[in-house]
């Protein structure tokens, strides 16, 4: 039996709604565009705004397309899952939301039901470097999103 956390059927229903279904559909452009979100660059850090029913991305300018795109999940989780404005918000519940952000971008970026399908495909697609690729982000990152994914497999 396959168990699957919140975060991840989450996501595998919000990408499956798009008619996303491989890491080449992965596109944060193409998502904002398709959510009605309007993508910015600057010269400030990331962030998200929205108001009603206006929603805004904001990345870095000087970021890579593999930063853009892990900054851009990080900044969706904000859009799709919380509302508020941070700087009225408890550190306590600030930190709370950033920290559901980050493990939301991990899965955004690499969902699992992709490396579930990558891994029945080809076992030896699973290394870093190849899913630094496929899903185009940084090495670390990928590092960081495998182990996760092999641990909760372990747990399961």
């Amino acid at each position: 039996m396959n168990y699957t956390t919140n975060t991840e059927d989450f996501i595998w229903e919000f990408y499956n709604r798009m008619g996303i279904k491989t890491p080449q559909q992965l596109e944060y452009e193409a998502i904002a565009m398709q959510l009605g979100i309007q993508l910015y660059y600057w010269k400030d850090t990331s962030q998200a705004l929205f108001m009603k029913e206006h929603k805004y991305i904001f990345l870095n300018e000087q970021l890579t397309e593999q930063q853009h795109w892990q900054d851009f999940c990080h900044e969706l989780a904000h859009i799709l899952l919380h509302s508020g404005h941070q700087g009225h918000m408890s550190p306590l519940f600030r930190e709370y939301q950033e920290n559901k952000a980050n493990n939301f971008m991990y899965h955004a970026c690499i969902p699992s039901f992709m490396l579930e399908e990558l891994e029945q495909s080809d076992t030896s697609a699973l290394t870093v470097q190849h899913v630094q690729q496929l899903f185009n982000v940084e090495y670390d990152f990928a590092a960081k999103r495998l182990e996760q994914y092999t641990c909760n497999k372990q747990l399961f």
